[in-house]
């Protein structure tokens, strides 16, 4: 028996896309207790679209949050709160964010509850994503460990020892959660035998792409990147687009964090943990052992 499991929609402003993230949703060999899609202050029609699906399938709820003049990381995680405010009465086992721009195929989540029901000690399990004709992502700067926010499955005791999202303005809360459930003790997997396909390129939403980049190097910094890791992430990038100006633009936005000492919204004993996850994985890199698995699927990591 697969674990029972509750899915989460955090949606603001999705109408070109959170149609192909439910007709994926209702396509599933196996269906959620319950899917929250919380709009969050949409004004593109997104709430109009859901409705239609709303009428049809009684497992699917939305909820509608007031308009904010911004858009940035901790209006997610309000909206994701929102909706786990709804299902708290539920009894299920697993809790999964899913962003309203991707599209999966009909065994998507039964895959990874699968994973779960095999190893007690996974807490965390998810996919690669795929935007468009970008190359594939080489898992030796994203470790096979990382999870990617387009879709991030937990088993609840594994949520629930981290803590939730915890709501940073400046970003990264699925890596922090990520990373936190691994100090924590669990394990956390992403299975490359399947892909998600994300409909909008990552981190674009209201930036051009080059400021997105440098603005990723910051986000680096706040969770604690080694800086000799990030300027081989960097180095990289440089050959993915855009081409060289790209790598520099992080390691810009690294550095540039660094030297303002922007403030990390992540504890001491976090970023000691995670450097020294990135030291080891350097070292296997640089001693020529990198392991097998990392170039079965190549994508990079969603940080929002």
């Amino acid at each position: 028996m697969l674990p029972t499991y509750v899915l989460i929609t955090p949606a603001r402003n999705e109408g070109r896309f959170i149609e192909l993230t439910i007709k994926s949703m209702v396509a599933q060999t196996m269906r959620p207790l319950k899917w929250i899609i919380v709009s969050d202050g949409s004004t593109d029609g997104t709430d109009d679209i859901v409705r239609q699906y709303v009428a049809k399938y009684p497992w699917i709820e939305l909820v509608s949050m007031p308009q904010r003049s911004e858009r940035h990381f901790t209006g997610k995680v309000h909206a994701f709160n929102a909706g786990r405010e709804r299902i708290k009465n539920l009894e299920y086992e697993v809790i999964a964010s899913l962003d309203g721009d991707i599209s999966f195929d009909e065994d998507y989540f039964s895959f990874l509850l699968q994973k779960l029901a095999e190893d007690p000690s996974l807490g965390l399990v998810g996919t690669p994503f795929k935007e468009g004709s970008n190359p594939t992502y080489d898992y030796r700067f994203a470790s096979i460990e990382h999870v990617s926010g387009a879709c991030q499955v937990f088993r609840r005791q594994c949520f629930e020892d981290v803590g939730g999202y915890i709501p940073v303005k400046g970003g990264c809360i699925d890596d922090i959660a990520v990373i936190t459930a691994r100090m924590k003790g669990w394990k956390t997997k992403t299975f490359t035998d399947k892909v998600c396909y994300h409909h909008r390129e990552m981190g674009t939403a209201q930036q051009s792409l080059l400021r997105s980049r440098f603005k990723n190097g910051a986000k680096d910094y706040a969770i604690g990147n080694h800086p000799l890791w990030e300027v081989f992430r960097g180095v990289y990038q440089m050959g993915n687009r855009p081409y060289l100006l790209g790598g520099l633009l992080v390691v810009l936005g690294y550095f540039w964090a660094a030297i303002r000492r922007s403030e990390r919204p992540v504890s001491r004993e976090l970023v000691k943990f995670y450097r020294r996850e990135q030291m080891r994985r350097l070292r296997r890199l640089l001693g020529g052992k990198a392991v097998s698995q990392t170039t079965e699927l190549q994508h990079p990591p969603h940080c929002a």
